[in-house]
């Protein structure tokens, strides 16, 4: 009888050895904040309000709980390990990044092109030009939209045949004419909304136009969105 006895108590002393509590378990490694009103949470030296405090913690500091069991919590902080009170610290959560949509970042640029673009209305007209000192039509929409960080070709027929061709143009969107009559692409402009469009023209330079103007209407060719 007496050998039987020995035994249930040697296996009980191997199971609650080899199997930790499930406190333990699922605490083991964990990082926690503490989770206070005001003050400093007081980390003692065993689990007992009447233990030596090791240190203080301040509100939202990390600390890492090896096990819970009754109420406390041991945790590791400050390069020091001692027991809190398990009330007094929440898990971590992590909240994921939120991502940028490839549809945020495209209608980001197209409205910074068309800021970029208004702050050059009344620069002169310039054959060839690409810069504030004198814009073509093209070299004026090339360079507000790589201010807006968007390279595009150089010509008005080369940026024609980029990008997705559209029956409604939105903000942001190119328009493109034939200025030289029949079906050849010579001229390009942002489409701004309201029925307009902003384009370096010979005559007034950096300007905006209404897309039904009588001489800019009937020279449409199409719209593209890049």
């Amino acid at each position: 009888m007496l050998k039987r006895i020995l035994a249930v108590l040697l296996l009980f002393a191997l199971v609650t050895t080899i199997v930790p509590s499930l406190d333990k378990a699922s605490a083991a490694g964990t990082s926690y904040y503490v989770k206070i009103d005001s003050g400093s949470l007081n980390v003692r030296k065993s689990p007992s309000t009447k233990a030596a405090i090791v240190t203080r913690l301040a509100k939202g500091k990390t600390v890492t709980v090896s096990s819970q069991s009754k109420g406390w919590a041991k945790v590791t902080a400050n390069g020091k390990k001692g027991y809190v009170s398990s009330k007094y610290i929440a898990k971590k959560t992590t909240t994921p990044a939120k991502k940028t949509t490839k549809k945020a970042t495209t209608t980001n640029y197209r409205t910074k092109a068309i800021s970029v673009g208004k702050g050059q209305l009344g620069v002169k007209y310039r054959w060839g030009g690409t810069t504030p000192s004198g814009f073509d039509c093209s070299g004026f929409v090339g360079y507000s939209f790589k201010k807006a960080g968007k390279s595009l070709p150089r010509t008005a027929a080369q940026m024609y045949n980029t990008g997705t061709r559209v029956s409604k143009p939105a903000p942001g969107d190119l328009m493109f004419y034939a200025t030289s009559g029949g079906r050849k692409v010579t001229h390009v402009a942002i489409y701004i909304g309201n029925g307009q469009i902003m384009h370096a023209t010979t005559s007034k330079g950096v300007a905006i136009d209404s897309i039904n103007n009588t001489y800019w209407k009937p020279r449409f060719i199409g719209a593209k969105r890049i």
